[in-house]
């Protein structure tokens, strides 16, 4: 099978033909990127650069394709469809179309992030990997479970490549400012940065800000650099080795055209060989936006005859990779790894005295006690990485007595060394709640949450990795009475696990403990504490084969005792992830169809003639050499190019070419 990948998300026009019968070394790939003067890419410009990219490219690799192969070289057509710059896009999407139809071959609509990760996947051989993607407009983590790819975590707000973009066009820098940004590091030395993670998620917004702020304050650009290279890509780090420490992986994937960063993939590789991992980055070409991955994975999804008709083959610029049917796995019975592998998991138990090595520590059990030692980092610069040992040290402690006192169960601390971020704890429960959850124990989570968040702060990572679940009598308190904290004599003599009398508890007999406050910190806004929420739900869907009894046992919980307002920001955060947003725009172009309106979304010029690609029986097949030129010629006659996604309304265009697509379409356009 031999398939022609179309890619056009955003800076980059890419053509290129894939033969399965190959390995990916032999894919053949041109590309145009966009690149402007000044600043970052403005879709506008995208999109005219785009209609010329496109053409060129295609004839390119249809000269190669018919020189290598004969006539007719192409069995399939796949194409970039999302997400991305909808300008964009809808030029791919029209090329797209265009050669299907003239060709008469199938078509395939592919994800742009799940083609990061496919090609990894194809390249690196590995059957089961945590997936981080970092690109322009993305920074998200990725397992496979039960027929589609699970966002085990993800920015909150912009994506990485985006965040460093936006300080280098406060400098002056052209698109794109990554390389920049990298180079000038290379001479630069630390200073202090905003370093945001919670749980799985992380938000980049604030260190963007903070950079400029820097440098405006009269820090050296090198300096500046070097910081935002090394709190970013240790946030990305980090959150992927609790990833793999969650899910029990032990394969980690890197996608995106970030990626391409030496720093960041210095860092990973070093994470992986710490906890016994194998990291794998795919070559520049395929890490950077390419029509090679498009076509790798539209060959997949077409072997699974997962092929979509012309007329239904719209774009969606808010494509999430978790929308996507995994039809090319579907014979795949695997979930993700057992997270009881005793790889190292902190879900496995051991009286022998080894370590069990999690996120962040290693945890040596014996009887009643569990030391907990928060291990240097290498791939963390070393002042970075003893601010954050010895911060989060002083919080657990600190957090783990407060939520005691607020009647939630959590283990007695008896001694904190924070030269060493070592802590001594009492030793709770039998196994993590990611081996033993039950609606009635992810019900306790949410009213021990609504009861933190009562009392002022948050835990910041409440993952199923860091609630413990046991009988009433396992691992009771040691009998020493000097071990036991004032707070717990003063407050909780009432009960012999140190929870006190109110202590929430689990309906099922069983006792669950809250751990692991290190990420914690004291507020009262309720952003922050639908967060709290946000992070359980997320380690909950990305893990669990049927998440939806779990989650509402859990906001049930929560509703019991915490504040409705913090429910309703959760549903808030929850549509503001990575394009969770109402697709507005695609279904105002359907809804008004019959009215023969248009009124928010602008027709792109590269539209095609209907008379083209619907009855494409009174044309001949174009050569290689002509496609561009008819594309061309279709496009002279389409309406003007609009403007980016936020100034459509103003950009809207109708006329008598909607009504003649729409006909033609069965009342649909594929846009």
């Amino acid at each position: 099978m031999r398939v022609l990948g179309i890619e056009g998300t955003a800076w980059a026009g890419s053509a290129a033909v894939y033969d399965t019968e190959t390995d990916t070394d032999a894919i053949h790939i041109e590309s145009d990127p966009y690149e402007p003067d000044t600043g970052g890419i403005h879709p506008r410009e995208a999109a005219e650069h785009m209609s010329e990219a496109m053409p060129q490219v295609i004839e390119t690799v249809l000269r190669t394709a018919t020189d290598t192969y004969g006539p007719d070289p192409i069995d399939i057509v796949a194409f970039s469809c999302g997400p991305g710059l909808g300008p964009c896009l809808r030029i791919a999407g029209t090329a797209a179309r265009a050669l299907a139809g003239s060709l008469e071959v199938p078509l395939v609509g592919v994800n742009h992030m799940i083609a990061h990760l496919e090609i990894g996947r194809d390249t690196s051989g590995f059957s089961q990997p945590i997936c981080l993607n970092a690109s322009g407009a993305n920074a998200h983590l990725l397992g496979y479970r039960d027929g589609r790819y699970r966002v085990l975590g993800e920015t909150m707000d912009t994506g990485v490549g985006n965040a460093i973009d936006k300080f280098t066009r406060h400098l002056g820098w052209s698109h794109p400012g990554g390389p920049k940004v990298e180079t000038a590091a290379a001479d630069g030395e630390f200073i202090e940065l905003p370093y945001v993670v919670k749980g799985m998620d992380f938000s980049f917004a604030g260190i963007t800000s903070a950079a400029i702020e820097a440098y405006d304050s009269g820090a050296t650009i090198e300096d500046v650099c070097f910081s935002l290279q090394e709190h970013l890509f240790a946030m990305l780090t980090e959150v992927a080795e609790r990833a793999l420490s969650l899910t029990g992986a032990d394969e980690l994937l890197l996608g995106g055209g970030v990626g391409q960063n030496d720093r960041l993939r210095e860092m990973l590789t070093s994470m992986c060989e710490e906890r016994g991992a194998v990291f794998h980055a795919p070559a520049p070409r395929f890490l950077r936006d390419n029509a090679g991955m498009i076509a790798v994975l539209g060959a997949k999804m077409a072997a699974a005859d997962d092929t979509v008709p012309i007329a239904e083959s719209s774009i969606d610029s808010k494509f999430r990779p978790d929308q996507v049917p995994v039809s090319w796995r579907a014979g795949e019975s695997a979930p993700m790894p057992d997270p009881r592998s005793e790889r190292g998991s902190p879900g496995f138990d051991s009286d022998s005295g080894a370590a069990v090595r999690g996120a962040e520590a290693t945890v040596e059990f014996s009887k009643n006690r569990v030391i907990k030692r928060r291990i240097p980092k290498p791939y963390r610069d070393p002042t970075l990485d003893e601010r954050l040992r010895q911060d989060r040290t002083v919080l657990e402690a600190r957090l783990t007595a407060a939520a005691r006192r607020a009647g939630v169960p959590t283990p007695l601390i008896h001694d904190i060394d924070t030269a060493t971020a070592t802590l001594v704890v009492q030793r709770v429960g039998s196994v993590d709640l990611a081996e033993a959850l039950t609606p009635t124990r992810a019900r306790f989570v949410g009213q021990a949450l609504a009861r933190l968040h009562d009392a002022g702060f948050v835990h910041g990572d409440p993952t199923t990795r860091n609630v413990r679940v046991g009988s009433r009598r396992d691992f009771p308190p040691d009998s020493d009475p000097n071990s036991e904290s004032s707070d717990r004599k003063a407050s909780h003599a009432g009960n012999s696990d140190g929870s006190g009398t109110d202590a929430v508890t689990c309906d099922d007999g069983t006792r669950a403990y809250l751990i692991d406050f290190g990420l914690g910190y004291h507020t009262s806004h309720v952003e922050d504490h639908a967060m709290d929420l946000h992070v359980f739900k997320g380690s909950v869907g990305g893990t669990v084969s049927d998440p939806v009894p779990i989650l509402d046992a859990f906001e049930t919980g929560y509703q019991k005792e915490g504040a409705g307002s913090v429910l309703d920001r959760l549903g808030e955060i929850e549509d503001r992830g990575r394009y969770l947003w109402l697709r507005t725009a695609e279904k105002i172009a359907y809804s008004t169809a019959d009215s023969g309106e248009y009124p928010e979304m602008w027709i792109p010029r590269c539209v095609t003639d209907p008379e083209w690609w619907v009855h494409r029986g009174s044309i001949s097949r174009p050569s290689p050499d002509g496609f561009g030129a008819e594309l061309r010629r279709i496009e002279e006659k389409a309406p003007p190019v609009g403007g980016n996604e936020s100034d459509s309304r103003e950009n809207s265009v109708a006329d008598d070419r909607f009504e003649s697509i729409r006909k033609h379409t069965g009342g649909g356009l594929p846009v």
